[in-house]
Parts: structure tokens; C-alpha cells; sequence
């Protein structure tokens, strides 16, 4: 597994941190964690923010198992490609003025519906369950991590792809009560400016690597065993010719 693929997790969730306090940043505020003891609290944020790596994990662990299908079929070159433009869509996406679906609407009201309920409940359990549902709010900066651990080569490096990237969201989640203290709001601002120039250089890259132009390090010449070869990384011991 290479390094950049890791790299570029941590990265794409350092920078997610600053939309996630947009986003995420009231239901973390609204924790109810403030009258505990300084160790209890931590320990409360830490659960929360646990369910919400969980949740990533396992879209990592489900999105590797269709990349892993692309690669079966000797695709995941191509699919490197649509994953990239897929990213820029998801860029382009708010300024295109399409209004969401009531299947949207019903789906994140019911989410919602369940945060509410936990909310009113004071254990770390809940906590947990806080973080589990919140992953599962519809997210953009998530979406484009989900294309990113695709291009997994198995589903267990798609699943620490997501994992990752949950882990780095974790410094602004954990400090959102504290961070303006930090960072100025101009400051912030610079910053979610130029966060969508970062994320479509990423998504360059990720189409130049699958275009195979043979190019070092940005677009490497590569050819794909597919079916059973792939599968079988030793033909003559276990797919003997007949």
C-alpha cells in the first residue's frame, strides 16, 4: 500500500475538520459533556467521535468491496478516472441550484429524529450512538473520502482509507468548542478558500493516475491482471496449466 494513498486520507480529513465545524460543529458543541469532570469529558468527546470513525470505516469496508470488483475486471483504472471527475462534480455540486429529493429529506429527518433521542440520554453509550448516526448525515467532504478509499488495492486498505481520514477530523471536532481562540475568523476563512483548490488538484492527480500516460510518480504506465489472475498471485502452484 502506498504511502500517498494514506497521506492523502489524513490530509482530505485535516481539511474536512474546517467544513466540519460548519457542519458537525453544533451537534458537537451540544454534547452533553459539559458538566463532567475534565477526564469524563474527554473521554465523552473521544466516544462520540469513535462512532463517527466507526460509521466511516464501514463505508470504507463497503465502497472497497465495489472497487475491489473494478479491480477484479481489470477497471480500476477506469474507475480511478470517473472517481476523479466525481470528485469535481461534487465541487461544482452548490452552485448548481438542484433542489434535494423528499427521499433526502425523509432519510435525514429520521437521522435527525434518532440524534434527538440520544441526545436526551446521558451515557457513553449514547454518546457513541451520537457519533455512529452523525456519520451517516449526508456530508460532501465524506463523499469524496467514500471515492478516495474506491481506489483501494483491498478492501481492508479502503476500510483504514476511511478510517484515517476520520481520525484526521478528529483535532478541529475535538477543539470546536475552543478553536476560534486559535484561528481568527479571517483566518478560517483564507483557509475554506482555498479548500476546494486542494481537493480538485487531489482530484487531478487521481484522474491522471488512471489515464496510465506512463508518466513517473503523477501517471505510471501500469497493466492489470484480471479474473483469475488476479486472485492468484502464484498460477503455477495453485492454477496449474492443464
Amino acid at each position: 500500500m502506498k504511502v500517498e494513498y494514506l497521506l492523502a486520507a489524513i490530509t482530505l480529513g485535516f481539511f474536512s475538520g474546517f467544513h466540519c465545524i460548519g457542519m458537525c460543529g453544533p451537534i458537537a458543541m451540544a454534547l452533553p459533556v459539559h458538566h463532567r469532570s475534565l477526564s469524563l469529558k474527554i473521554i465523552s468527546i473521544l466516544t462520540y467521535n469513535f462512532g463517527r470513525i466507526i460509521t466511516y470505516s464501514l463505508f470504507g469496508l463497503l465502497f472497497g468491496a465495489i472497487g475491489q470488483s473494478f479491480l477484479f475486471f481489470g477497471l480500476q483504472q477506469k474507475l480511478s478516472v470517473i472517481v476523479g471527475i466525481c470528485i469535481l462534480i461534487v465541487l461544482v455540486f452548490p452552485y448548481l441550484k438542484i433542489k434535494p429529493t423528499t427521499t433526502y429529506f425523509n432519510f435525514v429527518n429520521k437521522i435527525k429524529a434518532r440524534l434527538v433521542s440520544m441526545f436526551k440520554k446521558n451515557d457513553l453509550l449514547s454518546l457513541l450512538g451520537i457519533g455512529l448516526f452523525n456519520g451517516l448525515l449526508p456530508c460532501g467532504m465524506v463523499y469524496m473520502a467514500v471515492t478516495g478509499s474506491l481506489l483501494g488495492e483491498t478492501v481492508f486498505h479502503s476500510m483504514l482509507f476511511m478510517t484515517i481520514f476520520g481520525v484526521g477530523t478528529i483535532p478541529f471536532m475535538f477543539s470546536v468548542s475552543y478553536i476560534s481562540q486559535f484561528i481568527s475568523s479571517k483566518a478560517r476563512n483564507t483557509i475554506k478558500k482555498v479548500q476546494p483548490f486542494v481537493i480538485a488538484i487531489m482530484a487531478l492527480l487521481i484522474i491522471l493516475r488512471g489515464l496510465n500516460l506512463g508518466i513517473d510518480h503523477l501517471s505510471p504506465k501500469l497493466t492489470q491482471k484480471v479474473g483469475a489472475d488476479h486472485i492468484c498471485k502464484q498460477p503455477i502452484k495453485c492454477c496449474p496449466k492443464k
